[in-house]
């Protein structure tokens, strides 16, 4: 069976998408990775309205991606914080990929906003497509890629 023969109805991508293909809530796991926990501080730092963010924290933490934490200060009503759960930190790669891409082909006047690098040694932070037999950075030429064992004919 070739690509264009087989349903993309169970197709990795297309769910991700379903679930985190949005500018909005892009953004939102962007700042969660970056450390922002709290309705109002993705409010003002993203700036989309209030509704469209309580819609993509709910959805969020329906998918699993984010946890919503109670807490409470003095003199004030319970809120909560929208903490990354294990498989919130698993798209950490994909926003690196996307950081990357921008960098090299997006990039505005005045370089990165954020510089990632490496705690251990300094180096910047940068994304790589790799076979799981360890050989590194390999390139869309080097790949194969062909129906899985999921595929099944389009009908």
């Amino acid at each position: 069976m070739k690509w264009l023969e087989a349903s993309t109805e169970n197709c990795p991508v297309q769910r991700t998408l379903d679930v985190v293909g949005e500018k909005w809530t892009l953004l939102i796991l962007r700042d969660a990775v970056n450390g922002v926990r709290r309705f109002d501080d993705f409010h003002r730092h993203i700036g989309l309205s209030e509704a469209v963010l309580s819609d993509r924290l709910r959805k969020l933490v329906s998918a699993g991606v984010l946890k919503a934490v109670p807490y409470r200060e003095p003199g004030t009503r319970s809120r909560n914080e929208y903490r990354l759960t294990r498989k919130g930190w698993d798209l950490w790669p994909v926003l690196m990929a996307l950081g990357q891409w921008g960098e090299t082909h997006a990039l505005g006047a005045g370089g990165p906003v954020l510089d990632v690098r490496h705690t251990g040694c300094d180096a910047p932070v940068r994304v790589v497509v790799e076979c799981s037999a360890d050989h590194s950075a390999l390139t869309p030429g080097e790949v194969t890629a062909r129906p899985g064992p999921g595929a099944r004919p389009r009908s």
